[in-house]
């Protein structure tokens, strides 16, 4: 029996003794998810994976997809999108500021993300953490009369920050190249997403990715995404959970938001991270 110790009141738990350089059997798998789902985000402790263990580690809950910005993919796996600061030969070797505003994982795209994961290799002292906003509860707290507003909208998503569009920005979403820009088209979701595995209904990336809903005029629109996502993304509905070297965190694209810390370039970090999309029966 696992145990998933909670972080916080809101969302979070923390896991110690797993071993997930190893295949987990069907009681682990089945404990670890029902923690993902009720906590949001679950920490496991003091791991040392390789490329190929930690996507392994990703297969157990669903595929893995490999980033839009390939130029930064693990050279051992291409489904590992590498993090980091540290520039080898004058050249980065990941991302240095990525996500660095609320959105959720893959909102851009039509196959949403079911999880991401990320492996602090090595990371400096906090505060260096990643902030996370529950958005079912979010929902739950919203009047009535907004639940019946929302109930039915879709929503419109594309690639970016649509509260930051300048290239130069650090909170602009990660710049794609012309080649990858064009592998990014307008996807629709609902704004109000039933999780697949709980049926709990939550906001859906109503921050970032979401630039219009259809049927209503943009400036309305973003006014509404943006009174949603001020409300989402209260501090009651958040908590940050900064990294230890070692740590494998599991995050619920469909219960969150989240935001990367905007961090201090002249301290190295590298994190290794991998999307996994639903397993292919959703």
């Amino acid at each position: 029996m696992l145990l998933a110790k909670p972080l916080s009141d809101v969302l979070g738990a923390c896991i110690e003794g797993l071993d997930l350089s190893q295949a987990m059997d069907a009681e682990q798998r089945q404990g670890l998810a029902d923690a993902l789902h009720r906590h949001g985000f679950v920490v496991v402790k003091n791991q040392s994976l390789t490329a190929s263990q930690m996507v392994s580690f990703a297969r157990q809950w669903g595929r893995p997809s490999p980033h839009v910005i390939d130029t930064f993919h693990h050279p051992e796996d291409a489904n590992i999108l590498m993090l980091s600061n540290v520039f080898k030969n004058g050249q980065p070797t990941g991302l240095v500021d990525a996500g660095t505003y609320f959105h959720t994982d893959y909102s851009y795209l039509d196959d949403v993300a079911r999880c991401t994961i990320l492996h602090a290799k090595d990371v400096p002292a906090a505060p260096n953490g990643t902030t996370f906003a529950n958005q079912a509860k979010a929902y739950a707290d919203l009047p009535s009369e907004m639940k019946v507003k929302i109930k039915d909208l879709v929503v419109k998503h594309h690639y970016g920050n649509r509260d930051d569009l300048d290239k130069q920005s650090r909170s602009v979403a990660s710049v794609l190249n012309a080649e990858q820009a064009q592998r990014v088209n307008w996807v629709r979701h609902p704004l109000v997403r039933l999780h697949p595995f709980t049926g709990q209904p939550a906001l859906y990336a109503v921050s970032g990715s979401s630039f219009g809903i259809e049927g209503m005029p943009d400036d309305e629109a973003l006014d509404l995404l943006r009174e949603l996502a001020a409300h989402a993304t209260q501090e009651k509905y958040c908590y940050t959970n900064n990294y230890e070297n070692g740590d494998v965190i599991i995050w619920d694209n469909a219960l969150l938001l989240h935001s990367a810390p905007l961090i201090d370039l002249t301290r190295p970090r590298t994190l290794w991270r991998v999307t996994v999309l639903y397993p292919s029966m959703h």
